[in-house]
């Protein structure tokens, strides 16, 4: 399969990727890290846009400290790195193969687009079946998971690093051509398959950051697959906490809705015991058949998921 013509840009600094993305928002444009997603979604004619600017060029992107990554720090160097947190070298040495390691970024990996059955296939087969809400080429069809609604697009978020972010209370580091902005990672989501996250029009990651507290707290992050190599998260669990304390846990989820998600309310209901975290979490999950597995399996294997990442307390 051949990607369809676009024009690429390579600028050299962030101030010149700016002024890029004003230039073409309006004509459309996407920005490319390592490609490892975005390229493959071109071969299959998926939401295709006539500029891509990409952040290769650009010094300073790929920065991996104990408090800060860069967007544009390769997985394989974030699995590798001796100052970071364990927990998000754990999540990162378990994507996808090595060879896809070397090319990912952080960046890509926390904007990951969200998947479906429906979505992530050749353009003449999902022209065969009339489309989909996601990718309807102008033809409004409904979704074709739930069908007969077209507001809400429920393809899975399946991202690896993102939740072991959540549990270390990471921040997220945002340019546009509106200015900079910072927010919890927590708040850079959104539940909408389409929408994803809180991204302006030509807005772009810079960097994530890690609290200095982030430090203090051990954990862990299980992974559902198909197998133990290569594919997307099935179910996804991260679990950190302070000195042993159920008080300080912190448990997050992936691949079981459009985002990746917190699970607050949940840990403090349970008030320390696992058993009962499990079930809560179990509870509020509601994936949908739209990966490899079937949905009833995925849910049922949180509880299990949840167990084993909250072993070390």
């Amino acid at each position: 399969m051949r990607t369809p013509p676009f024009e690429l840009h390579l600028p050299t600094t962030l101030e010149e990727a700016v002024e890029l993305a004003a230039q073409y928002v309006d004509t459309g444009f996407d920005w490319i890290a390592g490609g490892t997603d975005l390229l493959p979604n071109y071969k299959w004619h998926i939401n295709c846009k006539p500029h891509v600017i990409s952040l290769a060029k650009i010094e300073g992107m790929d920065t991996i400290t104990s408090t800060e990554i860069g967007a544009m720090a390769r997985l394989s160097d974030l699995e590798t790195s001796d100052t970071l947190h364990p927990l998000v070298k754990q999540a990162a040495g378990k994507v996808a193969s090595s060879l896809i390691r070397k090319n990912a970024t952080l960046g890509g990996n926390i904007c990951l687009d969200t998947r479906c059955y429906w979505f992530n296939q050749g353009e003449e087969w999902r022209s065969s079946i009339d489309w989909c809400h996601k990718c309807d080429c102008g033809t409004g069809a409904d979704c074709r998971v739930i069908p007969n609604q077209n507001e809400l697009c429920v393809a899975t978020y399946q991202g690896d690093i993102a939740p072991t972010l959540l549990v270390l209370s990471a921040k997220i580091h945002l340019l546009g051509p509106q200015g900079q902005r910072e927010m919890l990672l927590s708040d850079f989501y959104k539940l909408d398959g389409m929408t994803r996250n809180v991204l302006q029009s030509g807005e772009m990651v810079v960097k994530i950051t890690l609290p200095d507290s982030a430090a203090k707290m051990s954990g862990s992050y299980q992974k559902l697959r198909l197998r133990d190599s290569w594919d997307f998260p099935e179910a996804g669990v991260a679990a950190a906490w302070v000195n042993n304390d159920a008080s300080t846990l912190k448990v997050a989820t992936t691949a079981l809705e459009s985002i990746p998600r917190l699970h607050d309310e949940e840990v403090e209901k349970s008030q320390g015991d696992v058993s009962a975290l499990c079930a809560a979490i179990h509870k509020v999950v509601k994936p949908v058949n739209n990966t490899s597995m079937p949905p009833r399996y995925r849910r049922a294997m949180v509880k299990v998921l949840v167990k084993r990442a909250c072993e070390g307390l």
